[in-house]
């Protein structure tokens, strides 16, 4: 509003709060009736205004509901429509003289409000007004309403805490049942399969384990599968060239203590078999390889043209070599060797000609600083470093393709770019065929190295992508048939819930649960209607993925904006999941950190808590159920619990 707030007089001409005036100015003492009146004027006001906001905030929705509207709706209306205002001037004036402030009203808004109106009205010694016959939840049936809702979802947590654990399966839990066991009997109540990772045949080694586990303790496991999405990702990285530098070790005075060693393994072997321990390891075919016998030599001119000389030296278990070279030499995988054994007569007979395949080769690095620019590609072309001049002038950018090249389309100048979880930050500063050119803004003083397969944020740019991209409906089909949740990775509004609903009804899904993860800025802004579309259709739950949403809507907002969702969800009593770097530290080294353990004591306001998977993901889960235990003694959403404290005591 532009007019300024008009302060409460302390007489009784005083004008009621209403939706001209967003604040009151607490009356000043002495608090004589006239006062009591000042404020049940204000509160009627405020009720008024927000059965009214509330009202026409469900219009819109009513075609979404096939019977009446639930409860829980008409509470998160009317829980829109009162912090629609700023209340902070009521909220001191009622907490000055022992009245509720309304600071915890979320599970039931207008009884709240009507129970201080009830007492104000005593006080002032009025009756009240006759109000609006609207829907309203009392303050035990708005508490008793979430807890159900959580358990509809997640069933009920372990005992005696009431917070459940969810906890992101590794590959490794399609073949070790004990470790999907161990995660149970540690505490985990709900297990999360990501479908942008492995496939159907690990999911289903996955369920199968998970499923043993419940028979074997006696004990129920959620299962939730997350929908990849429109994952935007950096594509591939082009390779070096196909050069190894091999070099002996040498003392101080240059004599060889160690020659240089490589492995020369069948290509048919197994991939991944551990085959020779040397840093180099190149493959050849089998055929060539049991040709070799120990004292045989092999012979080439390396690329700068010097003649080396290899010795054969042991065979290794299946089928591989080890060879070894007493100079340093350069080799390519255009490097011709001439394999020779020594004949009858003395002399060196060759037998064979090859070249080395190589196993693996190295990406090629990009470093990126500020101001750089960055050529983001809807062609797919491995990407490549700036080119540059003889005198070091670039005379190409760098360039790396968009695993979603269609979502480029709708970038324009001035468009943030954020890859890599933020590390770095750029803007489009032109758009051009190939795709667009980012100038890039933030990253480290030493530049930082841009990676394949990393993800890109778009902050708050419309892409007019599919709800569901062709992966999601394949995935969808073994979703419905194994999960008891599906998480909705990117959802952004109204439309998108309804095309995920209307997916599931087509494959018979009409019972699962459906976990709406709450990433960019469109879906934060658009969490109402994301909420009231579903509410009454799907069991529905809201996850914070604190990653990408930090990500668009900057790091320092997101304390601020996670907060807001949790108070969004209660008012709908729909349970939240606090997700993404909890505890990441001890799951994924072992070690503690102490701002990540202050996180996950915090995480106990949420109805489930989520830990990615790490080497110690074990400890990881039963040190969050510890902590978890001992927070939930002390808060309960936004409500401190005064449990008799130690350092009170006589």
């Amino acid at each position: 509003m532009s007019e300024s707030p008009s302060p409460i007089p302390e007489d009784a001409t005083a004008p009621p709060y209403s939706t001209v005036t967003r604040r009151l100015h607490p009356p000043k003492p002495p608090f004589d009736g006239d006062t009591w009146n000042t404020l049940l004027d204000a509160l009627l006001a405020l009720h008024e205004d927000v059965v009214q906001g509330g009202r026409r905030r469900l219009q819109r929705f009513e075609p979404d509901y096939p019977a009446d509207i639930p409860l829980s709706a008409h509470n998160l209306a009317h829980y829109l429509a009162f912090r629609a205002l700023d209340l902070r001037p009521l909220q001191g004036a009622l907490a000055a003289r022992g009245l509720s402030s309304l600071g915890r009203t979320e599970a039931h808004v207008l009884y709240s409000i009507q129970q201080v109106m009830h007492i104000l009205a005593q006080l002032a010694g009025r009756a009240l007004p006759p109000l609006e016959n609207t829907p309203a939840i009392d303050f035990d049936t708005g508490e008793r309403t979430l807890v159900e809702n959580a358990d509809r979802l997640f069933g009920a947590p372990c005992a005696p805490r009431d917070v459940r654990i969810m906890v992101t399966l590794p590959s490794e839990a399609a073949v070790n049942g004990q470790l999907v066991q161990s995660l149970m009997e540690r505490g985990m109540n709900c297990a999360r399969i990501n479908c942008a990772h492995d496939g159907p045949e690990q999911w289903a080694q996955m369920i199968a384990h998970l499923r043993h586990a419940e028979a074997h303790l006696g004990q129920r496991c959620t299962l939730l599968m997350d929908l990849a999405g429109h994952k935007l990702r950096t594509g591939p990285l082009d390779f070096r060239p196909a050069v190894a530098h091999l070099k002996p070790q040498r003392n101080l005075l240059g004599r060889v203590m160690e020659p240089a060693c490589i492995t020369l393994i069948p290509r048919e072997a197994p991939q991944g078999q551990a085959l020779g321990t040397a840093r180099h390891r190149f493959a050849l075919p089998a055929e060539v390889l049991e040709r070799f016998a120990s004292g045989d030599r092999l012979r080439c001119r390396d690329t700068r043209g010097k003649r080396r000389t290899f010795r054969v030296g042991q065979a290794l278990p299946g089928g591989a070599w080890q060879i070894t070279l007493d100079q340093g030499a350069y080799i390519s995988d255009e490097t011709p060797f001439q394999h020779e054994r020594r004949g009858e007569d003395g002399s060196w007979q060759t037998l064979q000609t090859f070249q080395l395949e190589w196993l693996t080769r190295e990406p090629v690095s990009i470093r990126l600083y500020r101001g750089s620019q960055l050529r983001l590609t809807r062609d797919p072309l491995p990407g490549r470093p700036a080119e540059t001049d003889e005198h070091g002038q670039v005379t190409a950018p760098a360039r790396i393709a968009c695993s979603t090249p269609e979502a480029l389309d709708s970038l324009e100048p001035g468009q943030q770019v954020w890859i890599d979880d933020g590390k770095i930050g750029g803007v489009v500063e032109s758009r051009e065929a190939h795709g667009v050119t980012l100038r890039i803004q933030h990253c480290r003083p030493q530049g930082n190295r841009l990676r394949a397969d990393k993800g890109i944020n778009f902050p708050g740019a419309d892409l007019k992508l599919p709800p569901l991209s062709r992966q999601d409906l394949g995935d969808l089909d073994f979703v419905a048939a194994h999960a008891d949740l599906v998480g909705y990775s990117f959802v952004e509004s109204r439309q998108d819930m309804t095309a995920l609903m209307d997916a599931l009804a087509q494959r018979g899904g009409h019972g699962l649960g459906i976990v709406a993860k709450i990433e960019t800025r469109r879906a934060v802004e658009h969490l109402p209607e994301i909420i009231l579309s579903t509410l009454g259709r799907h069991r529905l739950g809201v996850m914070i993925a604190r990653g990408d949403l930090a990500v668009e809507i900057g790091g320092e907002r997101l304390a601020e904006v996670q907060e807001e969702i949790l108070w969004v969800c209660e008012a709908a009593h729909i349970p939240v999941i606090w997700a993404t770097q909890v505890l990441e530290t001890l799951a994924k080294s072992g070690g503690l950190s102490r701002p990540e353990l202050t996180d996950a004591a915090m995480a106990g306001r949420a109805e489930c808590v989520m830990l990615n998977k790490g080497p110690y993901i074990l400890d990881a889960v039963s040190t969050l159920n510890d902590i978890l235990m001992r927070m939930q003694a002390h808060q309960h959403k936004k409500t401190s619990r005064l449990r008799a404290l130690k350092l009170a005591g006589d």
